[in-house]
């Protein structure tokens, strides 16, 4: 999923290389809940592991070390954990890696804090005091669909020009100074910046807020691979992009189905059932199947479970394919301009 964030991993990875750092790494490890690298582990084994599979790694060391560590594991900003390295004196804190979607600023921050140093912040928004796209739209829970374009958009705001954003829904609050906002409409309007979980064919950078919940029926033992399959075809129809899914919902009688289970563990998406009843429950224009109703007591799965788990409005109607039904409904979701 290109420009997605991958899901968090756990927790804080640390390393030392000196007595006294490692006496700081292990409070600083205290602290955030963090986990220390054991002597008998090569570094460059502990830093491969902890690349894949944490949220951050702390070097409390020099900086020279931490960035060749690193140097071979980095891919992009939307997939990199955050890196921050801090001396062993705990006087200097800097974020290496990740600053933003990472979080490496925030992380180096608050070590500061409990360190009694100083973070040594380099990103130009931040020490501009300007408005940063990327840090946004991580608040906001939004994927980033074109992280490259970040870069043009965030140049052009320290110049003082004005970046256009366009996004289907509002935005409470005045915008950022350099920041306009226009409302999205059916077609695609000049924007530097899209907010719309649709494909859309633009050179803006698009932001997809993640706020689907992907309704779904199938037939007993449908495997991973079929649901797959139809799901590339149902967002390529409807023009939806996945990253927009954060959870997927189905009726209680599928909980053994282990394709399905598969199938959303792939994506990283809760999975929740509901009823029968609970689906029978919900008000709204359904499209209904006595066949389906016979078989699991309810007219319809994938609309009914999808609005069940958004608690919001049907966006796209029933998709049958092989088998497989799918739904969506969009959570009611509210934008601010914090960051």
């Amino acid at each position: 999923m290109n420009g997605e964030r991958r899901p968090a991993g756990r927790g804080t990875a640390l390393t030392a290389f000196t007595t006294r750092g490692t006496v700081l790494a292990e409070a600083l490890a205290a602290a955030l809940d963090g986990h220390l690298r054991t002597e008998d582990e090569p570094l460059a084994n502990w830093a491969r592991r902890s690349f894949e599979s944490c949220e951050a790694l702390v070097f409390v060391g020099a900086a020279g070390i931490a960035v060749r560590t690193v140097a071979p594991l980095i891919r992009n900003k939307t997939e990199d954990p955050a890196v921050v390295c801090v001396d062993e004196t705990g006087r200097w804190v800097i974020p290496l890696l990740s600053g933003h979607l990472g979080g490496a600023n925030a992380l180096a921050e608050r070590i500061a804090s409990l360190t009694g140093g100083e973070a040594v912040i380099t990103t130009a928004t931040d020490l501009n005091g300007a408005f940063a796209v990327d840090l946004w739209a991580k608040k906001q829970g939004m994927s980033i669909l074109q992280p490259e374009r970040i870069k043009r958009i965030s140049a052009g705001i320290l110049r003082a020009e004005t970046a256009t954003f366009v996004c289907d829904r509002p935005i409470e609050g005045a915008p950022p100074e350099h920041v306009k906002v226009e409302r999205g409409t059916d077609g695609d309007p000049p924007a530097d910046v899209r907010v719309s979980f649709r494909v859309i064919s633009s050179s803006a950078l698009q932001l997809v807020p993640r706020v689907l919940t992907l309704g779904i029926g199938c037939r007993r033992g449908t495997e991973a691979s079929v649901l797959e399959a139809a799901l590339e075809d149902f967002c390529t129809e409807r023009r939806i992009l996945p990253q927009a899914v954060e959870q997927a919902a189905s009726i209680d009688r599928k909980q053994d189905e282990a394709g399905l289970i598969s199938f959303c563990e792939k994506h990283g998406w809760p999975l929740r059932f509901f009823s029968a009843g609970e689906l029978g429950s919900q008000e709204g224009s359904f499209s209904g199947s006595a066949f389906v109703e016979a078989t699991v007591g309810v007219d319809n799965v994938c609309e009914r479970a999808a609005v069940c788990g958004a608690g919001g409005e049907l966006i796209e109607k029933k998709y049958a394919r092989a088998g497989v039904t799918f739904a969506l409904a969009e959570r009611p979701a509210v934008y601010d301009w914090s960051t």
